[in-house]
């Protein structure tokens, strides 16, 4: 099914994608403003896999890095369309379309303004249904290929000549710590474009539907903002999530750490309502008052005011009242990335926990 999106799909896209960027996933104004600026000056296109070519090129639009407040971080909607023109180019052959590597708050949108200027489709179809810290738990199986892949990015903050173009060539988990560092040369926040893969791959081992599933979360949302009705209620029913803590936070030891990722703990609640939300970027994993894990990437673990409004981890503050809303990994398509226990190691290093054991179903 082929869809123009629209500028109530661009509010759609955001309201929904916030659920699913589990406190991370980009900035709402900036995807308002990717959003806008491809409906209105030209007419993105979102298209199912099963309308492509199996060896037509799809490649993969995302942002690097930790837009949550704490840099001076600076991108521009050209720059997601820069870095599109620096893989095509490097690819010698025109993109059909680009996938994204993650829903989120504005990471919904990647593929919107270069859809609306190059001409190429929005598919959908994502590397991971929720947000994620590294383009690994989005690379839909690459993370541990030898096979060499091109990635791009472009961005940065010009005032403090920061903008950086580069185009690199190599193994995926050779090259994706190269754009991560250039995300942090740049200021914090860079547009990305990359492994270029025949839609046969893609059809395989992405999250097929996922852009899609985005949409009709954020439809149910602003339905439920005009009749009145909960917000909060409106999510659960929509996603067949739930609520899993509520209650004051009492901690955030959010820092911003020089790989580009926001890495630290929010705890919230008393006594044995009391849980502690472990965060790279995104909220990863949740234990109770005893220690015990009752929610784990790549489970969905968002964090919202009572009146149902997602907040990014960086804004979550002490004192506020938050609400924990999960969906357990069984409710959603999980890609090949998500599935791939290469993908585990640094995520696991860096937070100082176990991740892989849950997220794979295996013995700890």
């Amino acid at each position: 099914m082929k869809k123009i999106l629209t500028l109530e799909d661009v509010e759609f896209a955001i309201k929904g994608g916030s659920v699913y960027a589990c406190g991370g996933g980009g900035w709402v104004e900036h995807g308002r403003e990717l959003g806008t600026l491809a409906v209105t000056i030209g007419r993105p296109e979102l298209v199912t896999m099963d309308e492509i070519g199996d060896d037509e090129w799809i490649a993969t639009a995302a942002a690097i890095g930790a837009p949550g407040g704490l840099t001076e971080w600076e991108m521009l909607g050209m720059d997601y369309v820069k870095a599109v023109s620096l893989l095509q180019d490097a690819l010698g052959e025109k993109l059909y379309g680009l996938m994204i590597g993650q829903n989120g708050m504005s990471s919904t949108l990647n593929a919107w303004l270069p859809g609306a200027v190059l001409g190429t489709k929005v598919v959908d179809a994502v590397g991971d249904i929720r947000a994620h810290p590294t383009g690994d738990m989005g690379s839909i199986g690459m993370a541990d290929s030898p096979e060499p892949m091109i990635q791009t990015a472009a961005g940065g903050n010009r005032a403090k000549n920061q903008y950086i173009e580069l185009v690199t060539r190599g193994a995926t988990a050779k090259v994706s710590p190269v754009l991560r560092k250039a995300s942090d040369m740049s200021g914090g926040f860079i547009a990305s474009c990359r492994n270029p893969l025949r839609a046969s791959y893609v059809r395989r081992h992405a999250a097929l539907g996922g852009i899609s599933r985005a949409l009709a979360l954020g439809q149910a949302i602003c339905a439920a903002e005009k009749s009145g009705k909960s917000v909060l209620d409106a999510i659960c029913h929509t996603t067949g999530g739930q609520i899993i803590a509520s209650g004051k936070v009492t901690a955030n030891t959010l820092k911003y750490t020089n790989e580009a990722f926001d890495v630290g703990v929010i705890e919230l609640g008393e006594g044995s309502g009391a849980v502690r939300i472990h965060v790279m970027n995104e909220h990863m994993a949740v234990e109770n008052a005893h220690g015990e894990r009752i929610a784990t990437y790549p489970d969905v673990i968002t964090t919202l005011t009572p009146q149902g409004q997602p907040l990014s981890a960086g804004k979550v503050a002490v004192g506020m009242e938050i609400v924990v809303f999960h969906i357990d990994k069984s409710l959603l398509p999980l890609s090949s990335s998500v599935i791939d226990p290469s993908v585990y190691p640094h995520v696991e290093k860096t937070l100082g926990i176990d991740l892989a054991s849950y997220a794979l179903n295996r013995s700890a």
